[in-house]
C-alpha cells in the first residue's frame, strides 16, 4: 500500500473548511483504485503519480477546489475551460463525477503511464533576435568586440541584454547599462554571468 505524504496532509488540513472534505475524497478515491500512487507535493500543491510519472493532481483555493489529470485531453476527453482542473471548479463533492467515472478515468491514466504515453508537448516557435535599441545599436558598430560576442549570443542571450537596458527608469540608468553591457561583451560575458557556476 501506497503511503501518504505528510505534506499532503498538512496541504488538507491548512485548506478551507468547505475543501477539505472534497480534497479527501478524491485522495481516497485515488489511493483505492491505485494502490500504488506516489504522492508528491509540486508547485505548491498535491500531486499523484503513478510508475514516476504525473497521474493527477488536486488543488485548494479560497471559494473552489479543482482536480485534473496530467494528460487530461487523452483521459477525459472535452476539456472544461472554467477553473484548472479538468472538472471546472469544484465546490463540492457532487460537483466531482461520480466515483465509478473517477475510478475510470484514474485506470485510463494508470494504463498511459503504463504504457509509457508522455504528454505531448504543443510545439514551439523560436522567438526571433531581439530588435536593438539605436543607441546601443550605434555604441556596438563602434566596439568590434562587443559586436563579435553579442552576434554570437543565442536570441535569448541577446534579449537579456536589451530587455535589461530597455528597461531603465532613467536616462543615466540607461547609459550605465549600456556601458556595463558594452564591458561585459567586451570580455565574453552574458547578461547574468554573476549568477553562471
Amino acid at each position: 500500500m501506497a503511503s501518504h505524504d505528510p505534506r499532503i496532509d498538512a496541504y488538507i488540513a491548512k485548506s478551507a473548511d468547505f475543501a477539505q472534505p472534497i480534497l479527501e475524497h478524491i485522495r481516497a478515491v485515488v489511493h483505492a483504485t491505485c494502490p500504488e500512487v506516489e504522492e508528491s507535493l509540486k508547485w505548491g500543491f498535491p500531486h499523484f503519480g503513478y510508475r514516476g510519472a504525473m497521474m493527477c493532481s488536486m488543488a485548494a483555493f479560497k471559494q473552489h477546489c479543482s482536480f485534473g489529470f496530467w494528460q487530461r485531453k487523452e483521459v477525459v476527453g472535452a476539456v472544461v475551460e472554467e477553473g484548472m482542473g479538468a472538472f471546472g471548479k469544484i465546490t463540492t463533492i457532487k460537483d466531482l463525477p461520480s466515483k465509478k467515472e473517477m475510478v475510470g478515468y484514474i485506470h485510463k491514466a494508470m494504463a498511459l503511464n503504463d504504457a509509457g504515453v508522455k504528454k505531448k508537448r504543443p510545439p514551439t516557435t523560436p522567438k526571433p533576435a531581439p530588435k536593438l535599441p539605436p543607441d546601443f545599436s550605434a555604441l556596438l558598430k563602434k566596439h568590434a568586440a562587443s559586436r563579435t560576442t553579442y552576434e554570437g549570443f543565442s536570441p535569448s542571450a541577446q534579449r537579456e541584454y536589451v530587455d535589461w537596458i530597455a528597461e531603465a527608469k532613467t536616462d543615466a540608468t540607461r547609459q550605465k547599462r549600456i556601458a556595463t553591457a558594452l564591458e561585459w561583451l567586451a570580455e565574453g560575458k552574458p547578461r547574468n554571468w554573476k549568477y553562471m557556476k
